[in-house]
């Protein structure tokens, strides 16, 4: 049971491993994009590809969807990215359903936690597999890894590393329950101290908004743990006094600030840099996006766009 990418590193693990693979649950199809044309999930991709057979249900309570999915006689499920099961979906199978989560469980419990770790300077983090029970992301846990946490070091590249970690650590996990099974051994699980827990929270447009009056270190850290997707964003405005946006995916440190500088004036010769003043220091802007246009380094965008010298992001 998944949607996206960082679940198909998982489930073509499993299939390389030699487990069968009596389904794949996804989301339904949906338009995306300007054009809004239909499109399917990476898992439903991979699944077809690999001749796997695929459901899509809209209600995981829906009766029918129940029937299919208890007619297929898993002896196991495993959840990757996907939604929260209800118990009739999660407590079916007779060796139970098992998650792989993008943290170190009981910190980041919930939807964004390869987001949330960056935005908030965490130096580690890791994935781990537990056994689903009724709260989510609280159930014992069966094997957890750790992983350093690059300085510079983007959400999306920290994503990559993590599918591909997380789907060795699944497949320990199904050999795993798999031995306890055929020769009638218990498992050893870790009960989660639910004290110790933190919260990784939904990505919404409001958390993406640059703050210049935060600190230097804080707004680089809100840069790349949104970067690539869903991207933190400033607004200014132009010579007009039209409001514009720009994403901003990619920044480097400097730590000297300007005399009386603010939080936000922008510092460009219009031509080969783009700095913005923080509360201690400035960011140098490498990778940005104005709204409409595509997405392209500094340099390049200053060769087409050129700012006042009273220009203030907010």
């Amino acid at each position: 049971m998944g949607t996206p990418d960082f679940a198909v590193a998982s489930l073509k693990t499993l299939l390389d491993a030699g487990y069968t693979i009596v389904a794949v649950i996804t989301a339904p199809d949906k338009p995306a994009g300007r054009g809004q044309t239909i499109q399917q999930s990476a898992v439903k991709e991979f699944a077809m590809a690999s001749d796997l057979k695929v459901l899509q249900p809209t209600n995981l309570k829906d009766e029918k969807f129940i029937n299919d999915l208890r007619e297929l006689n898993a002896d196991l499920q495993i959840v990757v990215a996907f939604r929260m099961l209800p118990e009739v979906v999660w407590n079916m199978p007779p060796l139970g359903t098992y998650n792989l989560h993008g943290s170190l469980l009981p910190k980041y419990r919930g939807a964004a936690p390869i987001n949330w770790c960056i935005i908030n300077g965490d130096s580690e983090t890791g994935v781990t597999t537990f056994k689903l029970t009724h709260e989510i992301d609280t159930g014992s846990i069966l094997f957890s890894e750790k992983i350093l946490i690059g300085k510079t070091e983007t959400a999306g590249e920290l994503h990559d590393r993590m599918k591909n970690i997380g789907a060795d650590l699944l497949k320990k996990t199904v050999d795993t329950i798999n031995d306890s099974f055929l020769n009638g051994t218990e498992l050893n699980f870790i009960s989660q101290n639910d004290a110790a827990a933190t919260h990784a929270p939904k990505i919404f447009k409001e958390h993406c908004k640059i703050n210049w009056s935060n600190s230097s270190e804080e707004v680089f850290n809100l840069i790349r743990g949104l970067s690539p997707y869903p991207s933190a964003f400033t607004e200014f405005l132009d010579k007009n006094s039209n409001k514009q946006i720009i994403k901003i995916y990619k920044v480097k440190t400097h730590l000297q600030l300007p005399e009386n500088a603010r939080p936000g004036k922008l510092i460009t010769d219009n031509k080969t840099f783009l700095q913005v003043c923080t509360a201690d220091g400035l960011l140098e802007i490498e990778e940005l996006q104005l709204q409409g246009k595509k997405k392209m380094k500094a340099v390049e965008f200053l060769n087409g766009y050129k700012f006042s010298d009273q220009t203030f992001f907010s």
